[in-house]
């Protein structure tokens, strides 16, 4: 299967959604009934980009019973995938609200850990599903065992194949990424505490941010750049030019899901032919609509739209 937008997911979860009373050490906890929802990087984008009216395809890596009903829980919300096996099982997270305060307690497995012929079994699934022009899209963790340097990896492979490549990491993935630029990524993405520990400075204002990008871009990092500022909206960088965005104020219920559903809607503006300035406006607005539901909900294209109309766009 070939597909004009592709996420992958190397290390996909489970992922379970509960609450309690109070959470309290050395006691038996009762929880309530959990909600069960696919998760990963990759995953939640797919499924991001469906909620959107889009289609993606999404490559998954799974194992054992928790791999099987992974994909389970993804045909029934219509995600089309392509699956190929990992090593072990998929992993599982809990997340658990303490209703006393409200707080949230996310606990994430590492996932088991892979070998270097999981890695080829990986790219060779990926080469299988890109084609001319794919936007393929790499968010979320490496498992154990996948060298920091795999993101590089696959845009060799990518853009031997004529795709774009859009990445959504951290780490030392990213820190590769930055310090060994290559040339066929596309879309680099992170968030401003990652972009100040790799400028080695503070980045005070939106401006201090276009900055930077336009250095990166310059570095031959990436041929866009974008850098999530929390409630400051986000910064666009292209070597067309600069953009600052903000959404609307909203009711913030849960920020998980925000970053997923912001490069989903950023990747299909992309797939629709959007100007740089509109697909950063419609990611703006799909990452307010995220933050205002529970964290599984991610957002839908109605309430994105309604936003939109709200999201300010500047250009630098």
């Amino acid at each position: 299967m070939r597909a004009h937008i592709l996420t992958i997911t190397l290390n996909p979860t489970v992922d379970f959604s509960t609450s309690t009373p109070e959470i309290l050490p050395e006691l038996k906890l009762r929880c309530t009934e959990p909600q069960i929802d696919p998760g990963g990087g990759g995953i939640n984008v797919a499924r991001a980009i469906r909620l959107l009216g889009g289609q993606a395809v999404a490559l998954i890596a799974i194992g054992g019973g928790t791999g099987a009903q992974l994909l389970q829980r993804l045909a029934h919300e219509g995600v089309a995938t392509v699956a190929f096996q990992g090593p072990g099982e998929t992993r599982q997270s809990v997340s658990v609200i303490n209703e006393k305060d409200g707080t949230q307690f996310r606990f994430v497995m590492p996932g088991p850990l892979w070998q270097q012929g999981d890695v080829d079994r990986a790219l060779n699934s990926i080469d299988q599903a890109t084609g001319d022009d794919t936007l393929v899209v790499l968010s979320g963790s490496q498992p154990p065992g996948v060298a920091k340097d795999f993101p590089s990896i696959l845009a060799d492979h990518v853009g031997d194949r004529g795709a774009r490549l859009i990445v959504d990491t951290s780490g030392s993935a990213l820190h590769h990424l930055v310090e060994k630029p290559h040339p066929s990524l596309h879309l680099l993405r992170m968030d401003d505490a990652e972009a100040e520990e790799l400028a080695g400075r503070h980045l005070p204002t939106v401006e201090d941010t276009a900055a930077f990008c336009r250095e990166l871009i310059a570095r031959g990092v990436a041929k866009s750049i974008i850098v999530a500022r929390g409630a400051d909206g986000s910064v666009l960088s292209t070597p067309e030019g600069a953009w600052h965005s903000v959404g609307p104020k909203v009711s913030v219920i849960s920020k998980v899901g925000a970053g997923d559903s912001f490069v989903g809607a950023y990747t299909l503006g992309l797939a629709e032919d959007r100007d740089p300035g509109e697909c950063l406006r419609f990611a703006v607005a799909a990452a307010s609509n995220a933050v205002m539901t529970e964290a599984t909900k991610l957002c839908d294209r109605d309430t994105t739209d309604r936003l939109m109309q709200d999201v300010t766009l500047r250009k630098l």
